[in-house]
């Protein structure tokens, strides 16, 4: 055996005895984040599910779900789905047009570096400090409404569906502004990945053949690009639909399912309504778990073009 063969074994046993060592030095990484996902996801998750499935004497049960017969439940999740989907629809379309709009961009340029840095920023910007924002803009007493009621004579709180339910931001219609103002920014970070992957060589075999910015958009960039949009929009209609922070904020009633949860969490004069935040749990984890598993499927269907 020579040196050289003897020197490229040596350096192939040493690395195979570095790499358990250094999987042992990874998974310690990773610790950090797997203790977090446990105590703060996985652990609340199963006491909830547990809670719903149980009696007060801790017995399994079923007839906790009776719960979705009240019509007020019922209501509240009808809402909180129509919501949800008419904020997806709504944000996945404008947040594409504007992924398709920074195409034309520099990837490194001023305005690409403000969108992205806005995005990031926007998406995560809601609770109390979003709601005060829409207050103070489109309230009962906004700067917006007192000027188009000054200046048009319209008070835009006579849109508002249900008029014993107080000005239209108070209701689902009204909360889908303040929605949509945080959901565009997390589509066009999430779908903008996508738009950069189509490849400057589709278009230009496209105008070759003679054909127009139409027809490739409509031949080639939108089907390869549909599963990506539509898996992109359900996870919107997941971030709307779980989020809280921002309804409890505008309104303590029980028009939408994470704020009814709420309300049953924080009542301590009746024992017998303890199960019902636990079986609304159910129900919305049944939910986010059909919406997340199309949108893994929508994700693998649209991998197949990233490669």
């Amino acid at each position: 055996m020579t040196a050289t063969t003897t020197a490229v074994v040596g350096r192939a046993a040493g690395a195979g005895a570095r790499s358990p060592r250094r999987r042992r030095t990874g998974l310690l990484g990773f610790a950090p984040f797997a203790a977090y996902t446990l105590l703060f996801m996985a652990v609340p998750t199963v006491l909830a599910v547990w809670s719903g499935l149980t009696t007060q004497s801790g017995g399994f049960t079923l007839a906790n779900f009776a719960a979705f017969t009240q019509p007020g439940i019922q209501k509240a999740f009808l809402n909180s789905f129509l919501l949800s989907l008419a904020v997806a629809v709504a944000s996945a379309i404008l947040g594409a047009i504007v992924c398709v709009a920074l195409l034309a961009a520099k990837p490194t340029g001023i305005l690409r570096v403000v969108v992205d840095a806005a995005s990031s920023v926007l998406a995560q910007f809601g609770g109390v400090m979003l709601a005060f924002a829409f207050i103070a803009t489109i309230g009962s007493a906004g700067m917006f409404t007192l000027w188009v009621q000054h200046a048009f004579g319209f008070n835009i709180n006579s849109l508002a569906p249900s008029k014993t339910s107080g000005p239209l931001l108070y209701q689902p219609a009204g909360m889908f502004f303040p929605y949509v103002y945080f959901s565009i920014p997390l589509m066009v970070i999430v779908f903008m990945p996508a738009v950069e992957g189509l490849r400057s060589q589709w278009g230009e075999a496209v105008a070759t053949l003679g054909g127009s910015r139409f027809q490739y958009w409509w031949h080639v960039g939108m089907p390869v690009l549909a599963p990506s949009f539509f898996g992109a929009m359900i996870l919107v209609f997941a971030s709307a639909f779980s989020s809280f922070a921002t309804a409890a904020a505008l309104t303590n009633s029980g028009i939408l399912i994470p704020v009814v949860m709420q309300q049953y969490l924080g009542s301590e004069t009746d024992a017998s309504i303890a199960h019902v935040p636990g079986v609304l749990a159910i129900g919305m984890l049944v939910i986010m778990a059909i919406v997340m598993g199309l949108y893994s499927l929508l994700q693998r269907r649209a991998a197949r073009w990233q490669r």
